[in-house]
């Protein structure tokens, strides 16, 4: 047994590593986890939610679509602003210029008559002319009961003209009461124009058709001094009213048959026939009973009646030849 040599036995220290420098004795310790709310990013990937993307989308194509918008407004403006340049350079072009005015219904007025009515400017362009003027302007005239002017195309204007037409020819006396003066009449009152002596040079340049309608319609004669007529006014005559009255509301051959009307009085107006009959007519109601009883009295005395008299229809009296 060896014996002690009375030192400490030197303690044993760390096995030196390989590179000369003392192992650690003990394990190194881990990391610890980084406390929440640090400041430190975290290494996982976030996530995203559909939502997100379904309004990104919706937002794309919001944006596709305001700019499909804008450029069809674009577009349409351009047209737009093309059109009106292009219709102002049409509209003070010479393109469809008035070449030939056609007037249509115009019998009793002649075609100067209506050039000087119309009155369109030379040069004028269908584009250009002012319809509702010469349509004011024709209308002006008495014989015009209504009139309306389109543009055919390319250089037509036509006139389309609805006249009155003479109802009567009323014997109206002069100023000096030496002469009578006809004066053509419409069945609404209207005074159409005085007639003028046939061989006249004012009569040469009148349409012919108003002499044929003068020949053919009544005449109004007796009519008290003081009546003067006016072109283009209404007649205030009681006494030729009451007679237009009478003839225009006949509904039977009488009414064919009416050449001469006396009317000094409207209770008092005669009526003479085209055969010589003359009807003390009265006032003008009960038209139609009157012109039944005339009828009835002429067929049943055929060629044998010289006058009649229903100025009071219910006792109706007559004259024979």
């Amino acid at each position: 047994m060896p014996r002690s040599s009375g030192r400490p036995a030197p303690s044993r220290g760390p096995a030196p590593s390989r590179s000369g420098a003392p192992r650690s004795s003990s394990r190194p310790s881990q990391r610890p986890a980084p406390a929440r709310g640090s400041s430190r990013p975290s290494s996982r990937v976030s996530s995203v939610r559909i939502g997100d993307i379904d309004r990104a989308a919706r937002a794309q194509r919001a944006q596709q679509a305001a700019r499909r918008s804008l450029i069809r407004v674009a577009a349409v403006v351009g047209v737009i602003v093309a059109l009106v340049v292009g219709a102002g350079a049409l509209y003070l072009s010479p393109a469809f210029t008035i070449e030939k005015v056609d007037v249509v219904g115009a019998e009793h007025l002649t075609s100067q008559d209506m050039a000087a009515l119309a009155s369109v400017p030379q040069g004028t362009t269908l584009l250009t002319v002012d319809t509702g003027a010469i349509e004011r302007s024709i209308d002006r005239d008495a014989w015009v009961k209504d009139v309306t002017v389109n543009r055919v195309f390319p250089s037509t204007l036509q006139i389309v003209v609805t006249e009155r037409e003479i109802a009567a020819v009323v014997e109206v006396t002069t100023d000096d009461a030496s002469t009578v003066q006809p004066w053509a009449i419409a069945s609404d009152g209207m005074w159409l124009m005085p007639i003028p002596d046939r061989d006249s040079s004012v009569g040469q340049a009148i349409a012919p058709q108003i002499y044929e309608d003068a020949d053919r319609v009544l005449h109004i004669n007796d009519v008290p001094y003081g009546l003067v007529p006016e072109i283009g006014s209404y007649c205030a005559d009681g006494n030729v009213n009451n007679a237009l009255a009478i003839v225009d509301g006949m509904t039977t051959d009488l009414a064919d048959q009416v050449r001469m009307v006396s009317a000094k009085e409207a209770e008092s107006t005669l009526l003479t026939l085209d055969n010589g009959v003359e009807i003390a007519f009265g006032t003008a109601d009960n038209i139609r009973e009157k012109e039944r009883i005339c009828l009835e009295i002429m067929a049943q005395n055929p060629g044998k009646v010289a006058y009649i008299n229903v100025r009071v229809p219910d006792r109706p009296t007559w004259r024979a030849l």
